[in-house]
């Protein structure tokens, strides 16, 4: 299966449409009434199968994973956290109230992969081995889970803000922060192993293992944070929930422009590599 460019464009259009769709049918929960769940898992399970043929298509026609440009990685990512948050609400039914902020977050990234150039650029010979499959989809795992949990984060802290309706009701209940945590406890552990797996992938592509380039610093950075909230979490018993919701909304926030913003800005060897 071999997409042309122009054909490709219109997939990644069909998919930034079916985003938005999502998008308005959590508008209802503005309002505390109910969005329905049928339309929410048809609008993102379709834009799942039209952004993996997508992916399928330029991969076969580039004959390199989507990996190194900017429009790669917001491809592949759209992709990876589209699908993961899918599976997510799909299992964890709690956590489905998250996509009134999840779904504008993956229309941002949808909008920003229809507005940049899908020039691909060849991936280099030393680059391409196990440890960067595994240091990415570890990365993908980490962010797509990350970001669910950040956004029932959000949603448990407006609710703390807005009595009244749907968003209220889920502020008095346990369930929804305990999926929380339990998210972010094994958004570390994927965080972990893109740590590890990128040292590795690093020695094999570079020849040393790290070299504190800013994407790595910021890595580094995100992933103390989010061991010293767990951390802090065990800790004090009487930590405020409004604090601990709104670290782990800053931790996926920091973590949303590591992925996004420092490898495109930076200049070290790690730049547009994802």
């Amino acid at each position: 299966m071999h997409l042309s460019p122009a054909t490709e464009q219109q997939f990644v259009s069909l998919a930034v449409a079916l985003l938005a769709l999502a998008t308005v049918v959590q508008m209802p929960l503005i309002t505390g009434r109910r969005a329905p769940q049928w339309p929410t898992f048809a609008t993102l399970g379709s834009t799942i199968l039209i952004l993996a043929v997508a992916i399928a298509g330029r991969w076969l026609r580039e004959s390199q994973g989507p990996f190194l440009t900017l429009y790669d990685v917001l491809l592949s990512n759209v992709f990876s956290l589209t699908l993961l948050f899918t599976l997510v609400i799909w299992r964890v039914p709690v956590t489905r109230i998250a996509a009134l902020l999840a779904c504008p977050i993956l229309l941002l990234l949808g909008l920003w992969l229809a507005n940049v150039s899908a020039i691909a650029v060849p991936l280099p010979a030393t680059f391409d081995n196990y440890w960067l499959w595994l240091h990415v989809v570890s990365g993908k795992f980490f962010l797509g889970i990350c970001m669910t949990s950040a956004c029932a984060a959000g949603v448990l802290l407006l609710s703390s803000w807005r009595r009244g309706g749907e968003l209220a009701r889920v502020s008095d209940t346990t369930n929804l922060e305990e999926a929380v945590w339990a998210l972010f406890f094994l958004a570390f552990i994927f965080h972990s192993l893109m740590l590890l797996a990128g040292s590795v992938w690093a020695h094999s592509a570079w020849g040393r293992y790290w070299s504190w380039d800013p994407l790595e610093t910021w890595t580094l950075i995100t992933w103390l944070m989010i061991g010293g909230i767990l951390h802090a979490r065990t800790t004090f018993a009487n930590m405020p929930k409004w604090l601990a919701q709104a670290s782990i909304v800053i931790v996926f926030v920091i973590a949303f422009m590591t992925f996004f913003g420092v490898p495109f800005i930076s200049q070290a060897p790690h730049k547009g590599v994802m």
